[in-house]
């Protein structure tokens, strides 16, 4: 696996659980933790976009994504499924 920044991972992993806490919700509470997870994920792909685009890095900005992704979602069962 391709060796990714602890902050990337960390973004990804707020957004995972973001994600996860969707499960279940309904209405407005649905829709402010929507908002939440959106957040997430937009700040966690801002940062992947940032790093990605770094002189020193030679992954693509996919690669370096599929590696965040890939070291969170392996190191922890899915948190939506219980």
């Amino acid at each position: 696996m391709a060796d990714v920044p602890d902050d990337l991972i960390r973004l990804e992993c707020t957004a995972e659980t973001q994600r996860a806490k969707l499960a279940g919700l309904g209405g407005e509470e649905y829709e402010a933790q929507w908002r939440l997870w959106r957040t997430a994920a937009e700040e966690f792909q801002a940062a992947v976009t940032e790093y990605a685009a770094r002189d020193d890095v030679t992954m693509s900005r996919y690669e370096v994504e599929q590696a965040a992704k890939k070291a969170v979602r392996h190191a922890q069962e899915d948190p939506a499924v219980e």
